[in-house]
């Protein structure tokens, strides 16, 4: 939710900061705005503009904005609006009432009411809703007292409740930024002079790979020369920089539409990044799985429960684990949503293994999560993307989803990295529980290795998949049905039309259509079948038989070869084959093409969902 970058060097800054800026959209895109230094260095000349980040473009376009001579400073937001609508008053950045203090913010500052009626009752008047102001003239009420912005910072900080990310600029200190997180994610990078601040790495690949993953309560103070880190207690700070190894192509769009397609095309090399750290080979032949993160250790072996706990994709990712865990190593398994998981006061055992995964690695309500679970005593195992992350740093292990920067708002090849690894820690747990034998261990491993290939074959006849989405993109009610595995894939498969083309769309256990939800089918309505386990295909062809009678249009996503749901459906969409046990990280993949090429059908902008930010880090 938001994306914040900062400048201070040579360069003139206000292409800098719309080049950021355009990395960090993914992250928000309801309104833009930046502040520079002025020609004279006494005057920080602020523009916003509600929209995306063109109305913003085009606003500093028709103006020359003179820059200070000397160095160049300034700090651009990219804004998902939490207090106040989207509007040019509302973006950031936000002032004082002199426009002598500038600040970008990314997060919630939960004690802003309090706050606000505090300077309100001393005069301050506030032009904004959002909480965010709070903050600018909270620092110039200790910046009045003081005379030293550093510590009106840190007085500012120590009254702040909630998460924040903050660049903060002050025109009597025309050298220097000022930066400080706590919940939200921040970067500081480190250039050749020149530094940078920013929400996430792309913003700053293009000027240097190393950065400072800014930590809890930690603060930065950039020049062009260097950066000083400190404690929010004002103590300093000293570690070695990361340096960061994937290339800018990386987070670019190669010629795709769109970065979600991209990223769906990326999976078959995402699965294999993801993959072959693991596997141990012996003879040209996979014989064992292999974590360098850490160990399998006792409590592996030992353990009478996993609990997973994670939000949205990621969650389903863990719903889909819980299968996979109960098949291969015979353990029960509690998936819980983690913004329910925090509040019902949930059970944990001494020898539980408790997962959590989260794309971002900063997701707010699976930190505090993991945070319970910590204090209760359980060993936490992290599955993130993002080196350097709140999770990966707070876990007791971590485990690292190569899949690459992914900048589309909509998951698709970190959900499929997440089910690799998922997958891995099952198929291990139940080699070294000895639920699997080694023949059949073996045979699995060979089958998961070639699951990269099986998503390529995918990619290469997707022809008929974006025919379909042609003809049924303007269908009202599309409901997902499957049954075991095929059940969580559905909950995704949902979730990614929902996302992308905002058509209303259901999923649910195939045998709870009787339940209640045939009542909605008419001719109106789109079935969707994911059918993986041969065992259940006669049970979830009479499944679509029976909305098919009712009116519905149909179509199934199917291992199967022999004709199965050829009467049944209007549509068969066939994989490659598999192992229908682990078919879950491709049978996915047809339904986000389905999602992504509705979202294109409908006009929408299938990179950038209405209402929706890349990484929530508010309740």
């Amino acid at each position: 939710m938001c994306g914040i970058v900062g400048y201070v060097g040579n360069k003139e800054v206000t292409p800098v900061l719309i080049n950021g800026l355009k990395k960090l959209e993914y992250r928000g895109y309801d309104s833009a705005g930046i502040a520079v230094f002025g020609a004279d260095s006494k005057e920080i000349v602020v523009r916003k503009a509600k929209g995306a980040l063109k109305f913003l473009e085009e606003k500093i376009t028709k103006e020359v904005i003179k820059e200070s001579q000397g160095i160049h400073l300034g700090i651009g937001h990219t804004r998902w609006a939490t207090h106040g609508e989207p509007s040019d008053l509302n973006a950031h950045p936000h002032t004082n009432e002199s426009g002598s203090i500038v600040v970008v913010h990314n997060g919630i500052v939960e004690n802003y009411a309090k706050l606000k009626s505090y300077l309100q009752a001393k005069g301050v008047v506030f032009r904004s809703q959002t909480d965010t102001e709070v903050i600018a003239h909270l620092i110039n009420y200790f910046y009045e007292s003081t005379k030293d912005i550093f510590k009106a910072v840190l007085e500012t900080l120590h009254r702040l409740e909630g998460s924040y990310a903050l660049g903060v600029l002050c025109k009597d200190y025309p050298d220097r930024l000022i930066a400080a997180r706590k919940e939200s994610p921040l970067i500081v990078g480190l250039g050749n002079g020149e530094n940078l601040i920013a929400s996430d790495v792309p913003a700053v690949l293009e000027y240097t790979r190393d950065v400072y993953f800014l930590n809890q309560k930690e603060v930065a103070v950039l020049y062009t020369d260097h950066v000083d880190l400190f404690t929010e207690d004002g103590d300093k700070v000293v570690r070695e920089p990361y340096h960061v190894d994937w290339d800018l192509s990386s987070a670019e769009k190669g010629g795709y539409a769109h970065f979600m397609l991209k990223e769906i095309h990326e999976q078959p090399k995402a699965l294999t990044d993801t993959l072959r750290p693991r596997l141990v080979h012996e003879n040209g032949k996979a014989t064992d799985i292999k974590f360098d993160e850490f160990d399998f250790g006792d409590e592996w072996k030992n353990a009478e429960r996993v609990v997973i706990t994670a939000c949205g994709t990621a969650y389903h990712a863990g719903v889909v684990g819980k299968y996979a865990f109960e098949k291969f190593a015979r353990i029960p398994v509690e998936v819980d949503v983690a913004s329910e998981f925090r509040y019902r006061n949930p059970i944990l055992k001494k020898n539980d293994i408790f997962i959590v995964i989260s794309q971002s690695g900063e997701t707010a309500d699976t930190l505090a999560a993991l945070r319970l679970a910590k204090a209760a005593g359980a060993k936490v195992i992290a599955i993130t993307n993002c080196v350097g992350s709140t999770v990966s740093r707070e876990a007791d292990e971590v485990i690292y989803t190569w899949a690459g920067p992914e900048i589309a708002v909509a998951s698709t090849k970190a959900y499929t990295t997440q089910l690799m690894c998922l997958y891995l820690l099952a198929l291990k747990m139940g080699q070294i529980r000895g639920e699997l034998k080694k023949d059949e261990y073996e045979k699995l491993l060979a089958q998961i290795e070639m699951i990269p290939q099986k998503a390529q074959e995918i990619m290469e006849n997707q022809a008929e998949i974006q025919k379909f989405a042609s003809q049924q993109f303007n269908k009202s009610k599309i409901f997902y049905i499957g049954r075991q595995f095929d059940s969580a894939t559905s909950l995704e498969s949902a979730l990614k039309l929902k996302e992308v083309s905002y058509m209303h769309c259901e999923a649910f256990s195939a045998g709870e259509l009787k339940h209640g939800p045939i009542a909605l089918v008419d001719k109106d309505t789109l079935v969707i079948a994911i059918a993986t386990e041969p065992e259940l295909y006669e049970k979830l062809a009479s499944n679509i038989v029976e909305v098919k009678s009712r009116g519905a249009v149909t179509m199934a996503i199917t291992l199967d070869k022999q004709g199965a749901f050829k009467e049944s459906c209007n549509t068969v969409i066939t994989l490659p084959e598999c192992e229908p046990a682990l078919a879950s990280m491709i049978s996915v993949i047809p339904a986000q093409l389905f999602a992504y090429y509705c979202s294109v059908q409908r006009g929408n902008d299938p990179d950038k969902p209405r209402n929706l930010a890349k990484s929530v880090t508010v309740e």
